[in-house]
C-alpha cells in the first residue's frame, strides 16, 4: 500500500533532508489548490506551512508515492509525535500549469510551534535552495 505525499521544504529533491525521503517522485512540480501561508520561522530557520487554507499563496512542491516505511521515516524527521512540531494532514494539489487535483499528505507546522517564533521570511510560494543557503537549518 502506498500513499501520496506533497513535500514543499527540505524533503524535496536536492535539499538537505531529501535522503530521508525514500518515496518515488511522480510528475514534475505540483502546487496546492488553495493558498496556504509558508514561512521560514524561528532561530532554526525551518520552512513552516500553516494549515490556514485561503491565506498566503498557493505553495509549490513535489509529490512522491511512499509506502508505510518511507512515511514513518519522514514522520520521524518531522517529529509528528512531538507537540509543537509538524502534523501530517491531507491537502489538494495539482500539477503546476494545470491538471486534475489529487489528495496528498503534507506536513503542516503546528500552530503551537509557530506562536511566538520570529518569521524570517514569508509568506512564500516556494522554499528554494537559495532559502536553504541563506537560512541554514539549525537542529536541536
Amino acid at each position: 500500500m502506498t500513499d501520496l505525499i506533497f513535500v514543499f521544504g527540505t524533503l524535496k529533491q536536492g535539499f538537505e533532508n531529501h535522503h530521508v525521503n525514500r518515496g518515488e517522485r511522480i510528475g514534475a512540480r505540483f502546487v496546492s489548490v488553495a493558498p496556504y501561508p509558508l514561512y521560514i520561522v524561528g532561530a532554526r530557520c525551518f520552512p513552516w506551512l500553516l494549515d490556514r487554507p485561503g491565506q498566503g499563496i498557493p505553495v509549490v512542491g513535489e509529490v512522491y508515492r511512499a509506502d508505510a516505511q518511507a512515511l514513518a521515516e519522514m514522520d520521524g524527521l518531522e517529529r509528528i509525535d512531538t507537540p509543537g512540531w509538524y502534523e501530517r494532514r491531507r491537502l489538494l494539489v495539482r500539477p503546476e500549469g494545470g491538471g486534475e487535483a489529487i489528495e496528498a499528505w503534507v506536513y503542516f507546522g503546528s500552530e503551537a510551534g509557530f506562536a511566538g517564533e520570529p518569521v524570517q521570511l514569508g509568506p512564500l510560494a516556494e522554499y528554494l535552495l537559495e532559502h536553504q543557503e541563506r537560512f541554514p537549518l539549525v537542529d536541536d
